[in-house]
């Protein structure tokens, strides 16, 4: 079990660092923690790993808030909608089956690419400087995006990524500010499910989760120097191994 705990370890450090990079930090911790957790229920290997989610993404809002400048407003309004969203879908995720959405993702993650990849300003610069926009929009995304990461989970910072991108116009250091703290309240609404349905394995979740904080404050930090266009390479590279996930789920498992 001490093995198994280590392997966790290095594995949230590396998905809190391509998390707060550019989200899908998930495509990498969950696969992980299915196969080393085998006998463990699937709510339990979940729920665990929501924790390090949480703690890495914490780190890393805070990290761009210091270069991204968000109203209080938006921020609050937000996290509730992002919270509540994701609290609903992890219920929903407790009562039903959710094989039948893989396909779904497969073909979006496949038009995401080709666009991202054909479409070489893809945030790059922002087209709204200022940051303002119709509430209404981002309340849209955090709701759609926020249920999608309670019920389903797998890149879910980088969908939010693409909406802050293609509806909002930001840019990918924009966007991802305001990834992080819509993730930062998704993670906690399926947390507080979890935790009142006690599926949890705390002895495995806390110490991955101080692994996971240091990844995404590192990353977080990266992201900042490096800038839009090391961001936009790491999104590729994160949409093509979410591809090559979900097609193994979808066409050979």
């Amino acid at each position: 079990m001490d093995s198994t705990i280590i392997i966790l370890c290095i594995v949230a450090f590396f998905a809190g660092l391509v998390d707060s990079i550019v989200g899908g930090g998930g495509l990498i911790q969950t696969p992980a923690g299915l196969i080393l957790l085998p006998n463990s229920p699937i709510a339990q290997v979940i729920g665990s790993l929501k924790i390090p989610s949480f703690t890495g993404t914490f780190f890393a809002a805070i990290t761009f808030l210091k270069r991204v400048k968000i109203p209080f407003v938006r921020l609050l309004s937000f996290s509730i909608i992002a919270f509540s969203a994701s609290y609903f879908g992890s219920f929903c995720l407790t009562k039903m089956n959710n094989a039948f959405m893989k396909p779904v993702i497969f073909i979006i993650l496949i038009l995401i690419a080709i666009y991202t990849f054909t479409k070489k300003d893809f945030g790059q610069a922002s087209k709204n400087g200022n940051l303002t926009f119709p509430l209404y929009k981002g309340l849209l995304i955090c709701l759609c995006i926020g249920f999608y990461d309670g019920f389903i989970g797998p890149g879910a910072g980088s969908l939010l990524v693409i909406a802050f991108i293609s509806w909002l116009g930001f840019d990918f250091l924009q966007a991802n500010a305001h990834a992080k703290v819509v993730n930062l309240a998704t993670n906690m609404g399926s947390i507080v499910l979890f935790v009142m349905k006690g599926s949890i394995l705390w002895s495995i979740a806390i110490p991955m989760a101080l692994c996971n904080a240091v990844g995404g404050f590192i990353g977080s930090r990266l992201a900042i120097a490096k800038g839009n266009k090391f961001i936009r390479k790491v999104f590729l590279f994160v949409i093509i191994a979410t591809l090559c996930r979900l097609g193994y789920d979808v066409f050979l498992h």
